[in-house]
This record gives structure tokens, C-alpha cells and sequence, in this order.
């Protein structure tokens, strides 16, 4: 991960004068999507910078030791030993950037890792996910025990009704409390956009939360009607490029919920280097919320190396 966002006092100055250009922001979203993507070599290339950036997850009611089990030795070897091998890169270290679990199931994840011999980060939700409707002293305590279980990335969700209702100073107090609950693990902040409205309080959202301190913010919890877009995460990935010349901090994004295609892929990785630039193209700063997208990603790269595509059962399922 790359060094923590220290946070800064709440400027509410600031907060209350910001307006989105919702017109410019699809026009450029618009844009990102008409993009070329690469071909061949080159595209199997951004597939696996794809695959180093994802967090795998599973946030199932029925989740098991053995599927947060089988999900940490997918996240060890991502793509088959033999396909990397054919394309020169089997040696070099590629695993997904980390595995993504509900609290109760973290210390099931550390277990595999650790038996499995691997330093891969584990990333628990917290903070009453998805909704963020529990009492804060229980989301706190949330917190702390993922952190006790072994946790280093903690993903929090904010408190949707303080930000619809314009109460920055009261979310901004509650992100304060979560980033200090987190100790050293990484604090990433998910708003939940599809229930914040307008692009003008996904900003908003979004300044709050970095100057809260959060290492990372995310799109979604994947749960909501309305998860990861493109258009708001441009309003997003403009409201880190000005929080970077305001405070000097690089602050990462993550997207997540229904990104399912290597194409997709493709399109996001194409919409950071254009907005935030190549410093973001690592896990340290932009990660990819998904479940199902590993296995597109793989048949891709299964084509690109045998020519044909794979029937389902000849990949190791995710």
C-alpha cells in the first residue's frame, strides 16, 4: 500500500462551494468509454496489471471456511501456472492484489494465507456493511475486531443519511473515528453512489472522506441498484486529483460492484491512466472491486495464448 493519507482539518468552505458540470462530466466519461483498447500482447499485458489489482471477494450470506478458503489460493495463482509460462511470466509474482471478506470470515482468510505461505493482504467490509444502519459504537467495534483477526485493509462504508442530509462535519467526526479504529490497516472508504443522489454530493462525499483521512475511496458496496460508472468516477477521480495539489497526498480509488468483463477491465485501467496518470496504475493506488471478473480475465488470457477459448470447466473456478 502507499503511504497513509494523514487527513486534514474539515474545510467546509470549500465543501459547500463545489458544483459538478454533470453535461462535461458524461461527455468525458463518454469519451474514456469510445477509447481504443489494446490488442493482442499488449492487451494480454493490461489484462494481467488487471489481475494485480483486484480484490478478490466474496460478501455472501453463504460464505464458508472453504470457499474463503478456495478464494485465497485463487488470489495466490490468478491465472493458470501454464498460461503465465507461455507468456514469460510465470516467475513473476502474480497474484491479485488482496482477498476481500466479511469480518467474521478474516481470520479463516489469514489462516489459508498464512498455511499457504503467502503475504497477501486481507480486506474485511466493516462498519455495519452494506447499509451502515447499526449504532457507531457497534461499527467501531466492528472495526477493531477485524483489525485483532488479522485484517491490514479495512473497508468501511459511510453513514448515507449524514451526507444526503449535508451533515459533513457529523461524517467527516464518524470517518475520523473509523480511520483511528483502523490503527495501522489501510482505510478504505466506500460512499455508496447510488444512493448519494447527485454527482455534486459524490464529491462532496468524496472530499470529505480524504480529508477524514481515508487511504482509498470506493464506488460501492456492490450491493446497492446503482454500483461502479463511469461518470462517477470521474466526478471521483477529480475530486483525488484536487485533494493531491491541495495537500500533496496521493489518495487511491477502487470501483466495485458489477464489473464482470476483461473489457471493463480494460476501461478502467484506460480511465485512471487518463485522469490520474500512470502513478495510479498499481495496487498501491486503484484496486478492482470484483468477484466474477477473474474468470473472464483468464479465458481472455487463455485465447490470447491457445487461440480458442476455454469451455468453463477447463478453468479453476474463482
Amino acid at each position: 500500500m502507499a503511504a497513509r493519507n494523514p487527513g486534514m482539518k474539515l474545510d467546509l468552505e470549500w465543501i459547500s462551494k463545489v458544483r459538478v458540470n454533470t453535461q462535461a462530466v458524461l461527455k468525458r466519461a463518454q469519451q474514456i468509454q469510445g477509447q481504443k483498447t489494446p490488442k493482442k500482447q499488449w492487451q494480454a499485458a493490461w489484462l494481467l496489471k488487471a489481475v494485480t489489482c483486484i480484490d478478490l471477494t466474496t460478501l455472501a450470506g453463504d460464505d464458508t471456511p472453504s470457499n474463503v478458503h478456495r478464494l485465497c489460493l485463487k488470489a495466490i495463482q490468478p491465472v493458470r501456472y501454464d498460461l503465465l509460462r507461455k507468456m514469460d511470466m510465470h516467475d513473476k509474482g502474480i497474484t491479485t492484489a488482496a482477498v476481500c471478506v466479511y469480518p467474521s470470515r478474516v481470520a479463516d482468510a489469514v489462516k489459508s494465507l498464512k498455511a499457504a505461505n503467502s503475504s497477501l493482504p486481507v480486506a474485511s467490509v466493516a462498519t455495519g456493511f452494506p447499509a451502515g444502519q447499526t449504532p457507531l459504537e457497534t461499527r467501531l467495534q466492528e472495526v477493531r475486531m477485524a483489525v485483532a483477526d488479522g485484517a491490514t485493509e479495512i473497508d468501511i462504508v459511510i453513514n448515507r443519511t449524514l451526507a444526503l442530509t449535508g451533515q459533513w462535519e457529523a461524517m467527516y467526526d464518524e470517518i475520523r473515528q473509523f480511520r483511528e479504529a483502523c490503527g495501522d490497516a489501510h482505510m478504505k472508504t466506500i460512499l455508496a453512489i447510488g444512493e448519494l443522489g447527485t454527482f455534486t454530493n459524490v464529491y462532496k462525499a468524496s472530499m470529505v472522506a480524504m480529508m477524514a483521512g481515508s487511504d482509498f475511496i470506493k464506488t460501492s458496496t456492490g450491493k446497492e441498484a446503482v454500483n461502479a460508472t463511469y461518470p462517477v468516477a470521474i466526478v471521483m477521480v477529480r475530486a483525488i486529483r484536487d485533494y493531491l495539489l491541495c495537500t500533496g497526498h496521493k489518495v487511491g480509488f477502487k470501483p466495485a460492484g458489477g464489473i464482470r468483463t476483461a473489457q471493463e477491465s480494460l476501461v478502467w485501467l484506460t480511465l485512471i491512466k487518463e485522469e490520474l496518470g500512470n502513478d495510479w496504475l498499481c495496487p498501491h493506488l486503484f484496486r478492482l472491486g470484483a468477484s466474477s471478473l477473474l474468470a473472464d480475465i483468464e479465458r481472455q488470457i487463455y485465447h490470447h495464448v491457445t487461440g480458442q477459448y476455454a469451455a468453463y470447466h477447463e478453468l479453476p473456478m474463482a
